[in-house]
């Protein structure tokens, strides 16, 4: 008996990338501060670059940065499983934030735990570029449209 078979991602990196720029153009504003790095079956890498109106008070990359980010990284998996679902909405998020994040780019990489007809639900760690230490960690479920 071999290993199994694992689904190869219905979307690639640039089709995924072309459909956010068509359906949410107000999330590339111009300084292409978001980048699917890799799209797979139940996962997605992205990056937030990094740029310091993202700073809070204490030099810390803001909250809200990290959390659109993970939402971002939800989404991307999803759509790289099921296709382009692009009223799939967000029905939970919930963060940790774990330590100070270096003044850099952050990576976001998600693995969806559950990927069902109505709901998925995933996991996202979210680190700063080149560094080990999870500085976020969320979980979020999305609840998708029937087709």
């Amino acid at each position: 008996m071999g290993a199994p078979i694992t689904p190869a991602a219905v979307m690639t990196r640039e089709q995924l990338e072309a459909t956010l720029r068509r359906e949410f153009p107000e999330m590339w504003d111009g300084t292409n501060s978001r980048r699917i790095e890799d799209v797979g079956y139940l996962t997605a890498t992205v990056r937030s670059i990094y740029d310091p109106s993202q700073l809070r008070p204490g030099g810390t990359i803001s909250g809200p940065t990290m959390m659109g980010l993970a939402d971002l990284a939800l989404y991307a998996a999803i759509m790289g499983s099921v296709g382009p679902v692009t009223l799939a909405v967000t029905t939970n998020l919930s963060f940790n934030f774990l330590r100070k994040p270096a003044q850099k780019d952050l990576i976001a990489e998600c693995r969806l735990l559950k990927l069902g007809k109505r709901l998925a639900v995933g996991d996202v760690f979210i680190r700063s570029d080149g560094e080990d230490d999870v500085v976020c960690h969320a979980t979020g479920t999305y609840s998708i449209p029937p087709r």
